[in-house]
């Protein structure tokens, strides 16, 4: 069975989450190109800790 998240890991879950979710409500047209930037570095970096997470609960053999 899965371990749960640590506290720190499920916040890295949760701010990807609400980043994913702001990111989902915006109108992505009507941003101007240095605030879509922008988001999409937020995003990137999101992804980045999540799959950093990912790693520490189920890692992989090579």
């Amino acid at each position: 069975m899965n371990e749960p998240l640590t506290p720190a890991q499920q916040t890295v879950v949760d701010f990807a989450r609400r980043d994913l979710a702001t990111a989902r409500a915006s109108d992505l047209g009507s941003i101007e190109a240095a605030s879509l930037i922008l988001l999409v570095e937020r995003i990137r970096h999101r992804l980045g800790s999540v799959l950093e997470v990912i790693d520490e609960v189920a890692p992989t053999s090579g």
